[in-house]
């Protein structure tokens, strides 16, 4: 039995490359997308698994009893509730709004504790102290502790610093640093407190169990009795909603599907639904449009001579048929005379208007604006020409038709 025998041939045969091509993509498509877990993700979501991923971190705080949640609404709804008890790790956080930045100013100043790390976490943070870093060492760093306070006690400590910190301020409390640069600092700010790292290192999955560096997680989140811990998502460039869980390659590849399927739909109506009847000629253009394309050619090219020579002799060609000469090639300086001698009335400044558009037509930069000049002056002189030869012409009539009526 053939499949979907109800169906023309030509029908099913372009259903059946539909359906080829949709599997073809989808394949593809789970192929070559990228994987989020993969060691080069730099980025040190609670989500990832990878090397830099910060899903142990995070699931070792669950299991340790800690009240943890990943954050990925707007940050302003969590300063709208925040308070003493409130804890929220920024780990490599990447924003420069300024909503954003107001977030966490106002949930320090309502009593919570914030870690961040890397530049932009500090960018974020009120103060704005960090910096880059004088020296790119992309190798691991053992850090030196420094000051007395119960952060720079926790022991071994291996960071890879992305920033530093601007000293000066002594408000601002050193607790570790790489080869004399700030890598850990902690400061007040209002009601609430900020523990600053260089980078996220020490919480990344591929270093969380070298030396302390769980034990510096611990210390900067603080108690863990009486608050509630945030995990930050919404300033990794993704703000998570209830549609979000409908994104991804699955609506991709819905939105792959349907385009296909109006395609297809497309192919199969219209190949039988052609026009039935020739289309109507297209109208043809106006004068004034020819002109204005005619003179939009001349322009691009560069023609203004081109435009006077054809007003030129156009001119002469008229003026030597009335004064009776047609064929006759002449300058300008013997057409002047010829024009004075048939038209003694003429207007005075003819031999002057005609030796300036003969010199005009030698001129290989002519301005359009004095092209367009001439060709008026031409067509003014052609003009009261042809007046003059009218009034010529109906005063013989008249002197003509005198004798007959003294005749009769």
């Amino acid at each position: 039995m053939t499949f979907l025998s109800s169906l023309d041939a030509k029908d099913r045969k372009l259903l059946l490359w539909g359906l080829g091509l949709g599997i073809a993509l989808a394949v593809a498509t789970g192929f070559l997308l990228p994987n989020g877990n993969s060691n080069d993700n730099p980025l040190p979501s609670s989500y990832l698994a990878g090397q830099h991923g910060a899903r142990a971190a995070y699931e070792t705080l669950l299991r340790s009893g800690y009240p943890l949640e990943r954050w990925e609404r707007p940050l302003t709804e969590l300063a709208a509730t925040a308070g003493p008890q409130t804890v929220v790790i920024f780990a490599q956080p990447f924003s420069r709004e300024p909503d954003d930045i107001k977030a966490v100013r106002q949930i320090v100043e309502r009593g919570g504790r914030v870690l961040s790390t890397g530049f932009w976490g500090g960018f974020i943070l009120p103060g704005e102290a960090s910096d880059s870093p004088r020296e790119f060492n992309f190798a691991a760093c053992k850090l030196d502790p420094e000051g007395l306070n119960a952060l720079a006690g926790t022991g071994e400590v291996w960071m890879v610093p992305e920033a530093t910190w601007q000293v000066g301020n002594p408000a601002h409390r050193v607790d570790f640093n790489c080869a004399g640069n700030p890598t850990v600092v902690e400061y007040d700010w209002g009601k609430g407190h900020i523990v600053w790292w260089a980078s996220s290192t020490p919480l990344e999955n591929g270093s969380l169990s070298r030396a302390h560096n769980l034990d510096l997680l611990l210390n900067s989140l603080g108690p863990r009795d009486g608050h509630q811990f945030y995990w930050d998502e919404s300033l990794h460039g993704e703000i998570r909603s209830t549609w979000s869980y409908a994104s991804g390659p699955s609506l991709t590849l819905l939105w792959v599907g349907m385009l296909g399927m109006v395609v297809l739909i497309v192919l199969s109506f219209s190949r039988r639904s052609g026009p039935v009847r020739e289309p109507l000629p297209a109208a043809r253009a106006t004068p004034i449009e020819f002109i204005e394309a005619l003179g939009s050619l001349y322009r691009k090219a560069g023609a203004s001579s081109t435009a006077l020579s054809i007003a030129w002799e156009r001119f002469r060609r008229y003026s030597l048929r009335l004064c009776g000469l047609r064929g006759s090639k002449m300058d300008a300086a013997a057409l002047a005379a010829v024009i004075r001698r048939r038209f003694p009335t003429a207007d005075a400044a003819l031999e002057a208007d005609l030796a300036s558009c003969e010199a005009a037509l030698w001129s290989d930069n002519l301005n359009p604006k004095q092209a367009l000049k001439l060709v008026q002056l031409l067509y003014r002189h052609r003009r009261q020409l042809a007046e003059a030869s009218s009034a010529g012409a109906a005063a013989n009539q008249a002197i003509q038709s005198k004798p007959h009526e003294r005749a009769s």
